[in-house]
């Protein structure tokens, strides 16, 4: 049983193609086996979706002390928090939490510690609110285009 299962390891989910590239893709619960082509259309795809286009961060040299400042919005001057998603795309979000009656349903997220194998949270990822409507008081974190973009005046 276990030989047979050996043969899937390589097979990617979308193209169903057998390939060295085949890995479980995705930050939470490794969402499935996708080739890096594959994953590449996919996780594009998520991103143009949920707007999930910003830059990511830069990592910064560990021999420097000196203080980072968090990146602003070239529209607005605002600052903005850039975190990644769970399909590794990067996203702006607004630096405060809100109530999810005061932020339309598409520009709604949620951050999420991901814990180590020591149980200490080595990553925070955004994570888009959809299937179950949060309650109306329930704190959401915008996405940054709600706060500056041309999305604010169709609100």
């Amino acid at each position: 049983m276990g030989a047979i299962r050996d043969q899937d390891t390589h097979l990617c989910h979308r193209c169903g193609v057998t390939n060295p590239t085949v890995r479980e893709r995705g930050r939470i619960d490794l969402m499935t086996r996708f080739c890096e082509a594959c994953w590449n259309v996919f996780a594009n795809e998520m991103a143009a979706t949920d707007g999930a286009t910003a830059p990511p961060r830069p990592n910064p040299d560990p021999d420097d002390v000196s203080w980072i400042d968090p990146p602003t919005c070239p529209r607005c001057g605002a600052f903005v928090c850039a975190y990644p998603t769970t399909y590794d795309r990067w996203v702006s979000l607004a630096t405060v939490e809100m109530p999810a009656k005061d932020v339309p349903e598409p520009f709604r997220w949620r951050l999420m510690k991901l814990p180590d194998l020591s149980r200490v949270t080595t990553d925070i990822v955004a994570v888009r609110v959809r299937g179950i409507d949060p309650l109306p008081g329930e704190p959401v974190v915008p996405a940054h285009r709600m706060m500056c973009g041309p999305d604010r005046q169709e609100l």
